[in-house]
């Protein structure tokens, strides 16, 4: 049992003396350091808390001169040093708060053993001891600078190993004749400590507020770029299931064109045809993921109640004239100015113009109502080029708050840049200088191969 007894003590001293020995080692990391840790600066006035607190410090360099010279009876020169070790901390504290905390403890104690002498000897007769008033301040400044920049835990060990100074100078070491300052002190330097950590607490959580309202907007805009793509995908289903079917009749018919076609012939176009009708297969099923759940409204153009079928056919060129003069119905005044002989384009192309134009009138009817729409369509023989431009609003909105939903069929200008990139074509949009916005495309036949998504 003695034996027992002996090796749980000596575990026990063993676990205690490894506890010390990294809470030593602790400390050193914390304490022992001459990182710089500037204070931040502040966007509504970038040097006035620099200013604020060199002139701290010029206050107590000077108070703590004139106390312990005038009244603690410590010499010119010693006062000064410590004056101006005490009032260099707090600036030191300003770049980097762990030096400057060491420093202002470390004239605290100077001034202290040299005051000490003097109540010993009865030349400071009731003075503050052991921390002068102007040693308090800077202390604060000090502790209060320390505790916006550092973590929590090295607050708390600056305030417990300079309460721990505090006790041993004041409570151990002791003087005579002297008005004891150190309770006051310590309280004040925990009200400090703690305003210094709340406030840092504070600006952490808004600049982490900051950075998820970042992440979010990035989420939010790679979400509405998916959802533009997908929109489009879904359109030009129709266009590539319809190219599709025109494979698998042609391949049908096509030996009927010809007299005694051969074996290895009906076989390749029956080949021909069977596959068509397995994409035919695969893009039903591909359209059953794209297409909108809600059957009232499946293309997404924000106009509920429509009852258009999910196998209507997209829009094309021809039926500009009908989407303007819905444009002018709605309150827009708008002109075309149409230029060269229209030339057959490829069903995408014709999808992606017709698109383009619906979400620019789509955009002067929502943020410019009552104003002058011109749209220019001009063709060439390498491809088409657009234009929608509308001048400044005549009229304000009739009803405030967000405008109403309009006929549009993406994300505005994202999914034009998105349809126009798709084709290896181009978009612009800007503002006019007389404040209205102009809109301008180029799509090419198809013979540009199109731009590569990132």
């Amino acid at each position: 049992m003695p034996r027992v007894g002996r090796v749980t003590e000596t575990g026990i001293q063993h676990s205690f003396a490894s506890r010390v020995r990294r809470w030593l080692r602790v400390l050193r990391d914390d304490l022992w350091t001459l990182r710089t840790d500037p204070l931040p600066r502040s966007a509504w006035a970038r040097r006035l808390p620099h200013g604020a607190l060199c002139l701290v410090a010029f206050g107590v360099t000077f108070g703590a001169v004139a106390q312990l010279h005038g009244n603690g009876g410590a010499g010119a020169q010693v006062a000064f040093l410590i004056g101006l070790a005490q009032g260099g901390a707090v600036v030191l504290a300003l770049w980097r708060p762990v030096p400057g905390w060491w420093l202002s403890t470390a004239a605290m104690v100077a001034g202290a053993a040299e005051v000490r002498r003097h109540l010993l000897a009865g030349g400071a007769h009731e003075f503050v001891w052991p921390w002068t008033a102007a040693g308090i301040i800077g202390q604060m400044a000090v502790m209060l600078l320390l505790a916006l920049r550092v973590r929590a835990r090295v607050s708390l060990e600056t305030l417990t190993l300079t309460a721990l100074v505090t006790y041993v100078i004041q409570g151990l070491w002791g003087a005579r004749d002297y008005q004891p300052t150190g309770v006051l002190a310590i309280i004040l330097f925990a009200v400090v400590v703690v305003l210094g950590m709340a406030l840092r607490g504070r600006r952490e959580a808004r600049a982490e507020l900051g950075r998820q309202a970042t992440i979010t907007a990035e989420e939010r805009a790679r979400r509405t770029l998916l959802e533009e793509r997908t929109n489009i995908a879904r359109e030009l289903h129709d266009v590539v299931a319809h190219h599709m079917s025109v494979i698998s009749i042609q391949a049908q018919v096509a030996p009927h064109l010809v007299e005694n076609p051969s074996a290895e012939l009906k076989e390749n176009l029956a080949g021909i045809r069977q596959n068509a009708l397995d994409a035919l297969t695969e893009l039903r099923h591909v359209l059953g993921v794209l297409r909108s759940e809600n059957r009232e409204d499946p293309y997404g153009l924000g106009q509920p109640g429509t009852g258009s079928a999910p196998d209507a056919p997209q829009p094309m060129l021809d039926r500009l004239d009908a989407l303007i003069e819905n444009t002018r119905a709605a309150g827009l005044d708008v002109a075309t100015d149409i230029r060269g002989e229209a030339q057959p384009y490829p069903t995408g192309v014709e999808l992606s113009a017709y698109r383009i134009i619906q979400e620019a009138l789509s955009n002067a009817l929502r943020h410019a109502p009552g104003s002058e729409v011109r749209v220019e369509i001009s063709h060439d023989l390498h491809g088409l080029h657009l234009g929608v431009v509308n001048s400044r609003p005549q009229h304000p909105s009739p009803k405030p708050g967000p405008p109403p939903p309009s006929p549009g069929a993406g994300h505005g200008l994202l999914g034009m840049r998105e349809r126009a990139a798709m084709l290896g074509g181009h978009l612009t949009a800007a503002p006019t200088q007389h404040g209205g916005f102009a809109v301008s495309a180029f799509l090419p036949r198809g013979d540009t191969p199109p731009t590569a998504h990132p």
